[in-house]
């Protein structure tokens, strides 16, 4: 998509109050001249911050938008295991919420950029210093790797800069990772295991084997996803670490098998748990007394693995197309750019940009501090979420969605491929405040 310009106006020179300068005291006069001379140095430097202050309280606020651009980066994993999840989807979904206010704020235009991280957290670090010391960008959206995100969201923190995490998953950025200008927006691994887990465990499935990434997502993922198993009355009998995008599974399947637990469940993502699944069918590891449980899945995993071999696992998902009317035509309209449903990624990164930018043209600026206060002040409504709010930790609160893959036979077009059980109200989804480990949490006494 070429970039889109727009005519910069310069913002009206009105209301510039008058400042009266005093003269210097007859006593003056009698100083040393190097003392009089750091004195009207002072009363010089006093003028020209009342001056300054002055022009900027009779200016509209179309001068408050730094170098006259609301600068917004999506970094994600472009080309790689989770890009069909973000990727340019996500690229995509932020331009669609930049449209909704063609592109440019009280005459300042809006340009969105985006990189590739290639899931490594030094190369999006770079990325993200890049971006903010030299490309001024505002702030950053997506990121998708928990590992990549941590990485960024360490580079803002001291610039306050604000950074979407709306693709990661990880409950650590509202935990003991989390920070005062990043939000992270779409799910975490504490509300898919929770839900997920709620929904299975049971007297036939009480016994649980972890097959989990062996990275920043993964440890999350299994960590949650066994406490809630185990609070549940349920009973963690094992766990192997397999790298991440791996693609030969059948040593850790074998042991998961040997096991004999009654649950196996993968903390995985992206082409890792397609693959899983897939093996696992080959192995024969679903059968009576044994289930094969993805602790997380997104739509375009689940239209990778297919309603035959998907059918009758859970998911708690933060976002489905069918959640309402509105949704149900914003996605229409994102399938026709990209010819593909969105998945929670893709739709949690078109709230969050759209929700960034109407903090700004509320305010009028795009000065972080300013532009967070706003957006924690008002409820999030769009096609994504109803009512939701941003916490002190720096959740985005919403409902998640518990979902069934349908039956070959209930499926009536490729994309109709889970069905809604349950609505999760989000003070259930995510977890308590009570709970967390964020130092930004003011404990009750």
């Amino acid at each position: 998509m070429p970039r889109r310009e727009y005519p910069v106006q310069a913002a009206p020179n009105k209301g510039r109050q008058n400042i009266e300068i005093k003269k210097l005291p007859n006593n003056i006069k009698s100083r040393s001249r190097g003392e009089t001379a750091v004195r009207k140095l002072r009363l010089a430097t006093r003028f020209c911050v009342a001056l300054t202050f002055a022009t900027g309280l009779g200016s509209s606020g179309k001068a408050q938008i730094s170098d006259d651009v609301i600068k917004i980066g999506v970094l994600a994993d472009m080309n790689g295991p989770l890009s069909t999840a973000s990727g340019r989807g996500s690229l995509e979904a932020a331009r669609m919420a930049a449209e909704e206010f063609g592109w440019s704020i009280n005459d300042k235009r809006i340009e969105i950029i985006s990189a590739d991280h290639q899931n490594k957290p030094d190369i999006g670090s770079a990325i993200a210093r890049q971006w903010f010391h030299v490309e001024h960008v505002d702030v950053i959206a997506d990121l998708t790797n928990s590992a990549v995100g941590f990485a960024v969201v360490e580079v803002a923190k001291p610039l306050n800069k604000i950074v979407l995490v709306s693709g990661p998953g990880s409950s650590d950025f509202t935990g003991k990772a989390c920070a005062p200008t990043s939000i992270q927006w779409t799910w975490d691994t504490y509300a898919a295991a929770t839900g997920s887990a709620r929904a299975i465990v049971g007297p036939d499935a009480d016994t649980w084997f972890f097959i989990a990434s062996d990275f920043a997502f993964g440890h999350a993922l299994e960590r949650d996803a066994a406490s809630a198993v185990e609070k549940l009355g349920g009973k963690v009998v094992g766990r192997v670490w397999p790298p991440f995008n791996n693609s030969d599974f059948s040593s850790y399947l074998l042991q998961a098998q040997q096991s004999k637990a009654s649950v196996i469940a993968f903390a995985t993502a992206g082409q890792d748990t397609v693959n899983l699944v897939k093996q696992a069918a080959e192995f024969n590891l679903a059968k009576p007394g044994t289930r094969v449980v993805p602790m997380q899945m997104m739509l375009d995993e689940v239209k990778a693995i297919g309603p035959q071999l998907g059918q009758g696992d859970y998911a708690t998902l933060a976002f489905h197309h069918d959640r309402s009317p509105e949704a149900r035509k914003w996605a229409q309209r994102f399938f026709e750019r990209m010819n593909a449903m969105p998945t929670q990624i893709q739709a949690g990164t078109y709230s969050a940009v759209r929700h960034y930018l109407q903090a700004v043209k509320d305010r009028g600026t795009d000065e972080p501090l300013a532009v967070l206060a706003k957006m924690r002040a008002t409820q999030v409504n769009d096609i994504f979420a109803t009512g939701g709010y941003i916490r002190e930790d720096g959740r985005m609160v919403h409902d998640m969605y518990l979902v069934q893959i349908k039956t070959p036979a209930e499926s009536k077009d490729p994309w109709d491929l889970v069905k809604i059980i349950k609505i999760i109200p989000g003070d259930e989804a995510f977890r308590p405040l009570s709970e967390s480990e964020c130092p930004l949490v003011k404990r009750k006494s």
